[in-house]
């Protein structure tokens, strides 16, 4: 559908509703419903959850749709396949795998996870060591059929700070497949089923006391070439915008005034007269205005976004949400004295999602420490924005055109 306008939308949002009431409608039939009409990704292609509309009309779905109380999916707990599985699988699946994911995707009937850092490659993805080795074809000798079926993938490795691993059906992974090429061309991306023979999953106890994180073990996980996304030797660039945007997603998350980390500071110093003194009001009169030009750069970029693909600059909106969440939590902590450094509950616990605001001071603190390494680290992220935003020299590297096999481990 192409010249789309604000009208189709909202007419679109109407004939849904009609069709399926929200108040007398199942919440998984009306979601399911919605991705059909092509409400889900306004911007998607038809039949994939879009309309091939302008991204600046999903805004325009969202209202209608919110003002006549009709459900929603919750990105806090499918955020990873939301933000970063299915703009990757739109850019470059095949369309049996757009069918295939895209929808159960974004119902949040399948949770997904990311299966990239790994204990010797962290911050240097590209030195990542599990590997991905390729089954011979093999001739087909009953009946009718293909004369030949490609071969599997048997993937062995270790993997490590993957959220929602112990909630999700399908992983995006990314595996060495060449050894003898420089890191980052011998890398393959795979879609991983978490249910397959070999995949365990063990949680990662963290600061907070909670599991949020897990490490998973794949040994002899077989991975059928059809779940392969892009070429074989591709996955450093698939990776690439996985990656882009995962940055995007987590700073240029939308968000209301006083929305995030300083909406519960904010609301305390109101509500708390004898807390305030003027050298913390000075830090939080600071640190508001800086929450807030971050929210409207978030804003901002992701408007860019629907001209395409995003770029370098979701980097920066990342090291923005990191450094702030980290200062604002310091600041509520001071704010609150012996109260701040309480913190409710230590029990072992397997969260479905994070959740920064619903929590007491003590976690808020705790937690945002993992923002600067979370989604790319603080470290490489200004190398990022020096080199592709600034255009500054890059450092120099003497392991870029190195065989991987031949790196030091």
């Amino acid at each position: 559908m192409t010249g789309i306008t604000a009208a189709d939308v909202t007419a679109r949002v109407r004939d849904l509703l009609a069709a399926h009431p929200p108040a007398s409608t199942d919440r998984l039939d009306f979601l399911r419903a919605r991705f059909d009409a092509g409400l889900a990704w306004v911007h998607y292609p038809e039949g994939l959850g879009g309309l091939g509309a302008p991204r600046t009309l999903q805004a325009v779905a969202d209202a209608e749709l919110e003002k006549a109380g009709a459900p929603d999916n919750d990105p806090r707990r499918i955020g990873i396949g939301l933000g970063m599985a299915a703009p990757t699988i739109l850019a470059y699946g095949t369309e049996e795998q757009k069918r295939r994911f895209l929808r159960p995707l974004w119902t949040g009937e399948e949770v997904w996870c990311q299966l990239f850092s790994e204990p010797g490659a962290g911050s240097d993805l590209a030195a990542l060591g599990t590997r991905a080795v390729r089954e011979e074809s093999t001739a087909s000798t009953a009946g009718p059929g293909p004369a030949e079926t490609a071969g599997d993938w048997i993937v062995d490795g270790q993997k490590v700070w993957t959220s929602s691993a112990h909630l999700a059906r399908w992983a995006i992974l990314i595996a060495r497949t060449d050894p003898a090429l420089p890191k980052h061309q011998g890398i393959t991306y795979f879609l991983c089923d978490m249910t397959a023979p070999g995949v365990e999953v063990r949680p990662l106890r963290q600061l907070t006391g909670e599991a949020e994180f897990n490490e998973v073990f794949l040994t002899g996980v077989r991975i059928p070439d059809a779940h392969r996304l892009g070429a074989v030797g591709q996955g450093w660039e698939v990776a690439r915008t996985t990656l882009m945007n995962e940055r995007v997603s987590i700073g240029g998350m939308r968000l209301p005034r006083e929305g995030g980390m300083i909406g519960p500071v904010a609301a305390a110093w109101r509500a708390r007269p004898e807390l305030r003194t003027h050298a913390l009001h000075r830090r939080l009169l600071a640190l508001w205005v800086e929450a807030e030009v971050a929210r409207l750069t978030a804003e901002r970029l992701r408007q860019q976004l629907a001209a395409g693909q995003p770029g370098p600059e979701g980097s920066g909106m990342k090291l923005t949400f990191a450094r702030l969440n980290q200062e604002i939590s310091g600041l509520e902590v001071e704010l609150l004295g012996e109260e701040g450094l309480l913190y409710e509950d230590w029990t072992m616990r397997r969260p479905e999602l994070v959740d920064f605001t619903g929590r007491d001071a003590g976690y808020r603190y705790l937690r945002s420490k993992g923002n600067s390494i979370e989604g790319g680290t603080s470290e490489i992220l200004l190398n990022i924005v020096a080199e592709r935003v600034l255009g500054l020299p890059p450092e120099p590297r003497d392991d870029k055109d190195l065989p991987w096999k031949d790196l030091a481990k």
